[in-house]
């Protein structure tokens, strides 16, 4: 059996950690523990990748045999409408080695972002907008915005899949 750890309590996190693994072993055991990190509730850019790498490594325990830390945040894009484009960013940890993937990216409608630049969280917002409570720990704002196309859950499940990449193929990135 793989046993993971994710370093959050987000079952969105949870369930797409355990897709991505399930993917590739066939007995594989995912539970979620509560992490702190240094990174902003709203990240942007490059703290995005630093808070997954933190989550990863402060969930990481000798009883697993991988830990996973998933962020999502903006990043600065030229060329979009809004001026950034949200990435879900995974970090996966085996105790030695950190390796990184993206899921799609994806827009926040312009008034979304400008209310996140003034300081709310996009969460917060998208609840507002959606109407919908917690809407990230059920299908995340992607659900809402590509009109139930795609799910955090699955955002969650390509980066794990994308981080998982060089560990799969240890002896081609040696």
């Amino acid at each position: 059996m793989v046993r993971v750890v994710v370093g959050s309590k987000n079952p969105t996190k949870i369930e797409g950690t355990r897709l991505a693994f399930a993917q590739y072993f066939d007995d594989v055991e995912v539970v979620g523990v509560e992490v702190n990190t240094s990174v902003p509730p709203q990240p942007f850019d490059s703290e995005t990748i630093r808070g997954a790498i933190e989550r990863a490594k402060k969930a990481y325990s000798s009883e697993f045999d991988f830990s996973v830390g998933i962020e999502a945040g903006l990043f600065k894009f030229e060329h979009t409408i809004s001026g950034y484009l949200d990435f879900q960013v995974a970090a996966v940890y085996d105790g030695e080695n950190c390796t990184i993937g993206f899921g799609p990216g994806f827009e926040y409608p312009r008034s979304v972002v400008d209310e996140v630049l003034r300081g709310k969280e996009v969460g917060e917002v998208m609840e507002r907008v959606s109407g919908i409570k917690n809407l990230g720990k059920k299908w995340g704002a992607v659900h809402y915005l590509s009109k139930g196309a795609i799910s955090r859950t699955e955002l969650s499940r390509i980066s794990v899949t994308m981080a998982l990449i060089p560990l799969l193929n240890h002896e081609m990135y040696l």
